[in-house]
């Protein structure tokens, strides 16, 4: 499967290097505090601490960027962790088992760069990574529903597996979906 992902004007979409390591974390912790309002959480960041060693020193994962103007503005992940359990159900963490699994991970534009296609390019350059890489059986992600766009967004990109709203996994404010994009 290619998607062919052509990044929009102005911007350059690329594997991550080792010098973009602390504008992605920018964009991420950025995300983490000003969008979802919760800051950082250890259990469930643990991969922004080392960007380095989760996606760019191992061969079946990578972190994508999207540049502009020489700064970091847009991040992708892709790690071969499935959802843990718990929070996740055990039957999600059966179904997309560690190490088999590509998992989608921080997909996180800044404000004033959105609706102008960054995220999609990133998730089909993930797609592209993925099903590039043997040893893939699926690809995975959940997402925080309430963050603006981002239901939509995933609606229009991935098929719904499971909707958490209502068991609370993630705790007060969080509104889990969890999708799997087929390639």
């Amino acid at each position: 499967m290619s998607r062919t992902p052509t990044a929009p004007a102005g911007y350059t979409v690329r594997p991550a290097t080792p010098a973009d390591t602390d504008g992605a974390r920018a964009v991420m912790l950025d995300t983490f505090y000003k969008e979802f309002g919760y800051g950082y959480v250890p259990r469930w960041h643990r991969d922004v601490t080392d960007l380095k060693g989760t996606y760019l020193d191992d061969p079946r994962h990578t972190l994508l960027v999207a540049v502009h103007d020489g700064e970091v503005v847009a991040t992708t992940g892709v790690h071969s962790t499935g959802p843990a359990h718990p929070p996740h159900p055990r039957w999600l963490a059966e179904r997309y088992p560690s190490g088999t699994t590509a998992q989608l991970a921080r997909v996180y534009v800044r404000p004033e760069h959105r609706r102008r296609g960054l995220a999609r390019t990133l998730v089909d350059a993930a797609c592209d990574f993925v099903a590039n890489t043997p040893g893939y059986d699926s690809l995975y992600l959940h997402t925080n529903v309430d963050v603006e766009g981002a239901e939509a967004f995933w609606r229009s990109t991935a098929k719904e597996i499971f909707d958490a709203r209502t068991t609370g996994e993630h705790g007060p404010g969080v509104s889990t979906v969890h999708f799997e994009i087929p390639f």
